[in-house]
């Protein structure tokens, strides 16, 4: 499909720094061509000093509005006029919608982490998770699990001041609890673990030859396990639950699906193909192996 941009041609992007190796404006752009809207999406990237300067910027030149990666999530807040709950809970933006003069901001990596489940058929009301890690990727997935209503969450860390602090800001959500993840107890929860979610680095490229300390052996045979990292398409992680029959996830759900939540909230449609979004996402990160 031949692309023929116009002055009606409205623009969406991404900013962060760097933000070269964002795959978000062919997983956009993609799916605008295939819905034949006349919008453009494009990667900017936008130092930190240059934050400030870039929102009023991209304000003024009427874009309807844009994504936001590292390291701006946080910081980005500040410069908005309104954030939705999810996104004050979570503590970082990374979607804006650019509306009447005015600034939205939401998170929507919680939508695109469910959006997997929802995909394989797969119901999280009252089951029992075991998140590993407790970052910034964490607390949007413990956001989304406590919100569709699971039964449990233990938040297994490094640093367990760190979990803790995410515990002690979504237990009014549910049933939640730390621990640290060199504890023997953490097998114990491990053989009731329906679900299993690394949201650690551990494993992302170049570091393929790491994952978290975990024992997959024991895991409950049922349970699921998934990685919110999309490079490699298999971390060591998942490859090693593999092997013992758990079907298994990668981030390539969370990072389409959490574009096609941005992308309903800046078109105002209820329907946005993800799975066009994440074929062409595949696609892209085949070619760049």
């Amino acid at each position: 499909m031949s692309i023929i941009y116009t002055g009606k041609t409205k623009n969406l992007g991404v900013i962060g720094y760097p933000i070269h190796h964002s795959l978000s404006p062919v997983i956009q752009n993609t799916v605008l061509q295939s819905m034949e809207l006349d919008y453009a999406y494009i990667a900017m990237p936008v130092k930190e000093n240059e934050l400030e300067s870039a929102v009023k910027g991209l304000k003024a030149l009427n874009f309807s509005g844009f994504n936001v990666t590292i390291p701006h999530k946080i910081n980005i807040i500040k410069y908005l006029d309104e954030i939705d709950g999810a996104a004050s809970l979570i503590g970082a933006v990374n979607t804006v919608l650019i509306k009447n003069d005015r600034l939205y901001g939401y998170n929507t990596d919680y939508e695109g982490f469910l959006s997997a489940f929802q995909a394989k058929k797969f119901s999280l009301k009252n089951i029992n998770g075991l998140i590993l890690g407790a970052g910034g990727a964490a607390r949007a997935v413990v956001y989304g699990l406590l919100k569709v209503g699971v039964g449990s969450l233990c938040i297994a860390a490094r640093n367990v001041v760190k979990a803790q602090k995410l515990v002690d800001d979504f237990k009014k959500m549910g049933n939640i609890k730390a621990c640290d993840w060199a504890d023997v107890s953490v097998n114990e929860i491990l053989q009731k673990a329906d679900l299993l979610v690394n949201t650690t680095p551990l494993g992302m490229y170049p570091n393929v030859d790491k994952m978290p300390p975990v024992d997959m052996s024991i895991l409950s045979s049922k349970a699921i396990v998934y990685d919110v990292i999309y490079t490699p398409e298999k971390t060591k992680f998942l490859i090693e639950a593999e092997k013992y029959g758990h079907v298994v996830l990668n981030g390539e759900y969370m990072l389409a699906g959490q574009g096609a939540a941005a992308l309903k909230k800046w078109i105002g449609c209820k329907d946005v193909d993800i799975d066009l979004m994440r074929i062409a996402l595949h696609e892209a990160l085949i070619k760049k192996i």
